[in-house]
C-alpha cells in the first residue's frame, strides 16, 4: 500500500471512528451529528442527494403535521349529493386520487372517496350509483401530530390520506404520504404535474388572496400595483422572511407596506404559502394606476 493509499485510508478510518463514537452517543447534539454527516459528504462518503434525504429524516421527526398539510382553503373536495356527471368531471379537471367528500361543510367530511373505487360501479353496470357505497372512512389527526409517527401510521395502516382537524374540531387541512416523503425526498411529480406556469396568486374573496412564497416581488407589484423592491429580495417569502427576521413559522404575520402577510404553511426550511387581505383603501385602488 503507497503512501497516498494509506493517507487515504486513515482519512476513512477516521471518520468511521467518528461515527461509531456517534453510534455509541457521541456525538452528543443533533447539530454535531450534522456536522459529522457534513463532513462525510465533503469527503465524498455520501454524495448529495443521500445527505439531503438523511437531513430530511432528521427533520421530519421534529416536524408536525401543520407544517406540511395541505390548508383548508386549498382542498380539493367533492360533495356528497353531487350527481355521477359532476363527479366525474372534477376528478378529470383535477387528476387527482383521492378527494374528502363533505356534507353540509368542509367541517363535515363524511368520507374519503378513491378513484378507483369508482371502476367498480363501471365494472358492474346497471347499478344505480350511490357515492356512499364506494366512500371510506376518514382518518382524522390532530395538526399537532409527529410527521415521523404519522408516516408508521400510514405505512400501519396502509392509508394515503387523512383530515387534520384543529384543536376545536374543525377542518384545518388534509395530508397525504406524499407531502410527508416530500419532506424527504423532495418534489414529487406525477404524470399529472405539467411544467406550465405556476398560479401564484389565487383569489379565496373579494379582498382576500393566497400568494405562493415564491411569487416574484415583479409579479406580485405588476398584480397589485404595490411597489416592493426586489434589491434584497426576488420573492415575496423572500421579503417576509427579511421582514421577520427568521423562518417564520405557521400563523405569525409580516406587514410591509400596509400589507398583511400571513404564513399559512411553512417548515423547518422554507416558507410555501402566505395569506393576505387587503385593506379598503388597496382594493379600490386600481392596478394599473400608472402615471403618463
Amino acid at each position: 500500500m503507497n503512501e497516498e493509499q494509506q493517507a487515504e485510508s486513515g482519512s476513512h478510518r477516521s471518520w468511521l471512528e467518528r461515527l461509531s463514537f456517534a453510534l455509541l452517543g457521541e456525538p452528543k447534539t443533533r447539530a454535531e451529528l450534522l456536522e459529522l454527516l457534513r463532513d462525510a459528504q465533503q469527503r465524498d462518503l455520501l454524495d448529495m442527494d443521500a445527505l439531503a434525504m438523511i437531513e430530511g429524516v432528521m427533520q421530519v421527526s421534529e416536524q408536525q403535521v401543520r407544517d406540511v398539510m395541505i390548508p383548508r382553503s386549498q382542498m380539493v373536495v367533492v360533495e356528497r349529493d353531487w350527481s355521477l356527471e359532476r363527479l366525474l368531471a372534477e376528478v378529470i379537471e383535477s387528476g387527482h386520487s383521492r378527494f374528502p367528500v363533505i356534507g353540509e361543510s368542509r367541517d363535515d367530511v363524511v368520507g374519503i372517496l378513491i378513484v378507483k373505487d369508482l371502476l367498480r360501479y363501471f365494472a358492474q353496470g346497471g347499478n344505480p350509483f350511490r357515492l356512499a357505497d364506494v366512500l371510506r372512512p376518514a382518518k382524522f389527526i390532530p395538526e399537532s401530530k409527529r410527521l415521523n409517527m404519522l408516516l408508521r401510521e400510514f405505512r400501519s395502516t396502509r392509508l394515503h390520506m387523512a383530515i387534520v382537524v384543529d384543536e376545536y374540531g374543525g377542518v384545518a387541512g388534509l395530508v397525504t404520504i406524499e407531502d410527508v416523503l416530500e419532506e424527504i425526498v423532495g418534489e414529487i411529480d406525477d404524470e399529472y404535474d405539467t411544467d406550465q406556469p405556476p398560479e401564484f396568486i389565487r383569489p379565496q374573496g373579494e379582498r382576500q388572496f393566497l400568494i405562493q412564497a415564491l411569487t416574484p416581488v415583479e409579479e406580485f407589484n405588476a398584480h397589485f400595483g404595490a411597489r416592493f423592491s426586489d434589491e434584497k429580495a426576488d420573492t415575496i417569502g423572500g421579503l417576509v422572511m427579511m421582514e421577520l427576521g427568521h423562518l417564520p413559522k405557521r400563523g405569525e404575520v409580516a406587514t410591509i407596506d400596509g400589507y398583511p402577510f400571513r404564513v399559512a404553511r411553512a417548515d423547518n426550511r422554507r416558507v410555501h404559502l402566505l395569506e393576505l387581505t387587503l385593506p379598503d383603501r388597496q382594493q379600490d385602488e386600481p392596478a394599473d394606476d400608472v402615471p403618463g
